[in-house]
């Protein structure tokens, strides 16, 4: 197996800045935007100067190999990062216009709007129909029982498992396979209406029909919705997503269209990386 080229090798080149990196990448009233975005874990610097630009009803694909901050970035844009103590971002990053970093932003709207599936679904240790229905009840979505019962239905439909499950909504989310777990969470995603959704991994724990199930669940939703997903899969990158992005210890390499990149990338790291020398 070759080798993974040295940080200190005069045969790779550094990583381009981020003007470079986004050179091919031009997006037309993008819904999120991110300039000059750092992460900190106290001392260390996990993400370096990454700007990019997220559409509306497209599928961004993050990729690269594991530690190069792309969950550490997925993270920022629904402030998850928050949650770790020694955590820091800085930089720039909007949603529809507004800073969401902003100190008068309320940051469960924020997470209502910018929902996130995670890599190991996690339903609560609830039944199927309070999973889904948890959501709109905290933000009030639903004036009435019928209207609530009719968005948890709904929103299990769109997930492609109402038919999997309408016999059993008492029984806990916990019950189900993990295939059914990840639609579940999904499902609980959308039912507060988001603009974003972010997928962190969401295929990695799942059997390959749960997965096939998952992909085009993304192809549907992108009509609705600006997806942004992390995966190791560069198969599933060039299947789901319109634009990838490729990440090395922390920098943005390149960004740009999805065919354009696997086929004709532009900096020797991405190259190196989709045909398989390190990674």
């Amino acid at each position: 197996m070759p080798e993974p080229p040295s940080l200190d090798s005069d045969a790779v080149p550094p990583p381009p800045s981020a003007e470079t990196a986004s050179v091919r990448d031009r997006v037309h009233d993008p819904l999120m935007t991110a300039r000059g975005v750092n992460v900190y874990y106290g001392d260390k610097h996990a993400v370096r100067n990454v700007s990019l630009d997220i559409g509306r009803n497209q599928v961004l694909s993050m990729i690269g190999p594991s530690g190069c901050g792309k969950s550490t970035f997925l993270r920022c844009l629904n402030r998850m990062n928050d949650t770790i103590a020694s955590a820091r971002v800085d930089g720039s990053i909007t949603l529809d216009g507004q800073d969401i970093y902003d100190r008068k932003q309320d940051v469960a709207q924020l997470r209502a709007r910018v929902g996130i599936v995670f890599q190991k679904p996690t339903p609560f240790p609830q039944s199927i129909y309070a999973n889904v229905a948890y959501g709109p009840r905290i933000h009030g979505l639903t004036k009435s029982r019928s209207d609530l019962d009719e968005l948890v239905t709904t929103s299990l439909q769109r997930a492609g498992l109402w038919d999997e499950v309408k016999d059993r909504l008492s029984q806990p989310g916990t019950s189900l396979s993990g295939g059914q777990q990840q639609r579940l969470c999904i499902a609980r995603t959308i039912a507060v209406n988001p603009e974003v959704i972010l997928m962190d991994e969401p295929t990695s724990a799942l059997d390959p029909i749960a997965s096939a199930n998952i992909e085009d669940l993304i192809d549907e939703f992108r009509a609705n919705y600006a997806i942004v997903i992390v995966t190791h899969n560069m198969q599933q990158a060039a299947r789901v997503s319109q634009r990838t992005a490729y990440f090395h210890l922390g920098d943005l390499v390149e960004i740009g269209p999805t065919d354009l990149l696997f086929t004709n990338p532009q900096q020797r790291l991405t190259e190196d990386y989709i045909t398989g020398r390190f990674g």
